[in-house]
């Protein structure tokens, strides 16, 4: 009977803790769960503020302006040094004929960018015979016609806390009335390099630094990062100094990007004395933080190859470097690869080090070699988050935007790759 209660009281103590065991592993599971919902909630925030800020960018308003091209603005012999903005002037000064004083003048002629007189001369240019006739063009607004065409700057207010004073909202809505006031898709943001005038401004030119930069990166972080790889992994001698490199590269994997931007600045700028704000520069600074991960990712994919792979080769008489090329480097490829792929996605949202050797410079022309002045697409919209004008809140989203497709892109083919070549012994 003792023996009975016993064991039963024993029974209950055990159902009891395993309850209680059962109990902890639900609110484990709760914690985890409720850890993740989290995080997709403010990654969804962060997309959707990004997005609604953003969007908006991808279309430009235009101001249909009838334009008469007076020969005596035109300089027949220079092309590029006659007074477009003259005529741009001229043409808004008939359209509005009621507007005096040179204040009101002003205004008016705030209503087109500035960017209109390079693209009448791009007309004038390609259709010579059109001089001394009247045409109808349609030419980019000024980018507080913009913003308040979106409906980013309202109407309401006192006049002198608005960006666009009463007369100057006249005039748009008498033009919006005659339909000559649309919105297109903003070419101009894909295909232009930056500008002082956020109508103009583009990221063109610093997604070509980008390209570049990108190039150069991997151009040189590839081969040295498999080849450090495969000599620590399958030839080095297990030692202090092998230990040392290995502790080392560990080690620079959690270095701050900012130290590698001194360390370019130091040895490539100061000492080599390259070109500054170049993207061959930018590529060895970055190739300088990618070398550690893609060394570790490719050591990594050496290990998980079986050692009876080697063994085979071994055994039916091939050296140790044909084991490696032969056999071993193939089936750890698409693991480097996908490491490989990481890394240069870490270096394209880069910035940090970027800025340490000039790339943080104001550059209008779309770089055409390795060693032209550019920025980046980080750099870009850092500078473009810096600058006061809303139009640039509304690039600087659009810019991060472009930037998280080409990092998710990045991002897919690595785990594409992975999910492809990979191979379970």
């Amino acid at each position: 009977m003792n023996n009975t209660s016993k064991s039963q009281r024993t029974m209950d103590i055990v159902q009891g803790g395993l309850a209680k065991r059962y109990q902890k592993e639900k609110r484990f599971k709760l914690y985890g769960l409720s850890a993740i919902f989290f995080s997709l909630l403010c990654l969804s925030l962060l997309f959707i503020s990004i997005f609604s800020n953003g969007y908006t960018a991808f279309q430009q308003t235009f101001i249909e302006m009838e334009i008469a091209i007076d020969p005596e603005f035109i300089d027949k012999g220079n092309f590029a040094g006659s007074d477009y903005q003259g005529i741009i002037k001229a043409s808004l000064r008939k359209e509005f004929p009621d507007v005096t004083g040179r204040k009101a003048k002003k205004r008016l002629y705030h209503l087109v960018s500035s960017g209109a007189s390079y693209q009448l001369q791009d007309f004038v240019r390609d259709n010579f015979d059109k001089i001394g006739q009247t045409i109808r063009l349609w030419v980019p607004a000024d980018d507080d016609v913009d913003m308040f065409i979106k409906g980013h700057i309202g109407r309401k207010g006192p006049e002198e806390d608005r960006r666009l004073k009463d007369d100057q909202i006249s005039w748009i809505d008498s033009l919006v009335e005659q339909g000559r006031i649309k919105k297109k898709f903003n070419t101009t943001f894909f295909t232009a390099g930056d500008s002082r005038e956020p109508e103009l401004a583009g990221i063109w030119g610093a997604a070509t630094g980008s390209f570049f930069t990108l190039l150069v990166t991997l151009a040189l972080s590839f081969p040295m990062g498999v080849a450090a790889a495969v000599y620590l992994e399958e030839f080095a001698p297990t030692n202090r100094w092998t230990d040392l490199i290995e502790v080392n590269i560990n080690n620079l994997a959690a270095v701050p990007s900012i130290v590698f931007g001194l360390l370019g600045l130091a040895v490539f700028l100061n000492f080599a004395g390259l070109p500054r704000s170049a993207p061959l520069v930018g590529g060895f600074v970055l190739t300088l933080m990618t070398l550690p991960t893609i060394i570790i990712a490719s050591r990594a994919s050496l290990k998980s190859v079986p050692p009876s792979i080697r063994e085979a080769a071994l055994g039916v008489g091939a050296s140790k470097t044909q084991m490696v090329t032969h056999h071993v480097l193939p089936l750890a490829m698409p693991g480097m690869l996908t490491g490989t792929i990481i890394g240069m996605a870490q270096a394209l949202g880069e910035t940090a080090p970027l800025l340490m050797i000039g790339m943080v410079a104001f550059i209008v022309d779309i770089p055409g070699g390795f060693t032209d002045p550019s920025t980046v697409l980080p750099v870009q919209i850092y500078l473009w988050a810096d600058s006061p004008e809303r139009a640039f809140l509304e690039r600087t989203s659009a810019a991060i935007m472009v930037l998280l497709v080409f990092l998710i892109s990045m991002n897919a083919v690595a785990v594409i790759l992975r999910k492809k070549f990979e191979r379970r012994w």
